[in-house]
């Protein structure tokens, strides 16, 4: 495996979930988001992987899954998780690096990555690490920072932006937060081995005055019907996308469930300390119901 590893966004320590959420006037985006969620989910399915869980903000929507595997980088996010959900065999936590991952092809079913592929400095090699541990024919939902939204074309036409909201390159607006055009987002998808099936537009009144002036059941009622304009143009600042895995998956040890991210052994082996790897000789630790790949010891 590679030795190169792009930058990562930690969130380690960080009170993202009480700040941003649960102080921050988020109620509106919150609710937009989950209905999103309801129309591209499936209706039933066995095992889901939730990339940037956080603090597991979005889990309980996955309900219709039997397993659901919460990955972030940062531990302490993955611990709020944790006391908000419990430990059950329904949950596994896993610290994790999303250009490194540690499991075994096509164990997934599902896939959902909401909120965080905007901070993604190389978008296509996550995307590319993500399709082989799905199923062909498995269900994508990624969410991104659409560049090309209406607010950042207005401005740019104002003259009030200097980067061109139609440019297909990224636009890095703070350290590790990206814009994304959405025809970049389709082409990386095509690459990485998906076939898009369904688009929605979302959070179209993420306007702090409309957000203080409408009641927030209207607003919510007015992006339900507009997420669906998702199919012919996309001018919302957050967009849903829904793909299928395509292709076949590369060949794996029959029931292998993880793969050593440092060399890509399947030969874990399970013990008091967490994972063994009989390649490579690395300990991935097993602490508190949490697995992290991140350090060895």
């Amino acid at each position: 495996m590679s030795d190169i590893k792009p930058p990562v966004c930690d969130y380690e320590g960080s009170d993202y979930q009480e700040h941003f959420w649960d102080q921050g006037n988020r109620a509106y985006e919150d609710r937009v988001e989950a209905i999103a969620l309801r129309r591209l989910l499936p209706y039933t399915g066995h095992r889901l992987l939730e990339i940037g869980a956080g603090a597991g903000r979005n889990t309980p929507r996955y309900e219709s899954f039997e397993q659901i595997v919460l990955l972030d980088y940062a531990r302490t996010q993955l611990e709020k998780a944790q006391e908000r959900l419990g430990n059950s065999d329904r949950y596994c936590y896993v610290v994790a690096d999303v250009y490194r991952m540690p499991f075994a092809p096509g164990i997934f079913d599902a896939a959902t990555m909401i909120r965080t592929l905007h901070h993604m400095s190389e978008p296509l090699a996550a995307l590319q690490q993500i399709r082989p541990i799905l199923q062909p024919g498995a269900c994508f939902i990624l969410e991104y920072a659409n560049k090309q939204n209406l607010k950042a074309i207005v401005r740019w036409l104002l003259r009030q932006q200097s980067w061109n909201p139609f440019n297909r390159q990224p636009i890095e607006f703070a350290k590790l937060n990206f814009d994304f055009h959405p025809a970049a987002v389709r082409a990386w998808l095509s690459q990485a081995g998906f076939g898009i099936q369904r688009q929605l537009t979302v959070s179209h009144f993420r306007i702090a005055a409309l957000k203080r002036l409408v009641p927030l059941n209207l607003l919510v009622s007015l992006d339900s019907a507009a997420q669906l304009t998702g199919k012919w143009w996309q001018l919302s600042p957050s967009v849903f996308v829904l793909s299928k895995a395509a292709g076949e998956n590369p060949p794996a040890p029959e029931g292998a469930f993880w793969r050593c991210p440092a060399c890509g052994s399947f030969d874990l082996s399970s013990g008091i300390a967490g994972l063994h790897c009989g390649n490579c000789g690395r300990t991935w630790s097993l602490r508190n119901g949490i697995y992290d790949f991140k350090d060895p010891l």
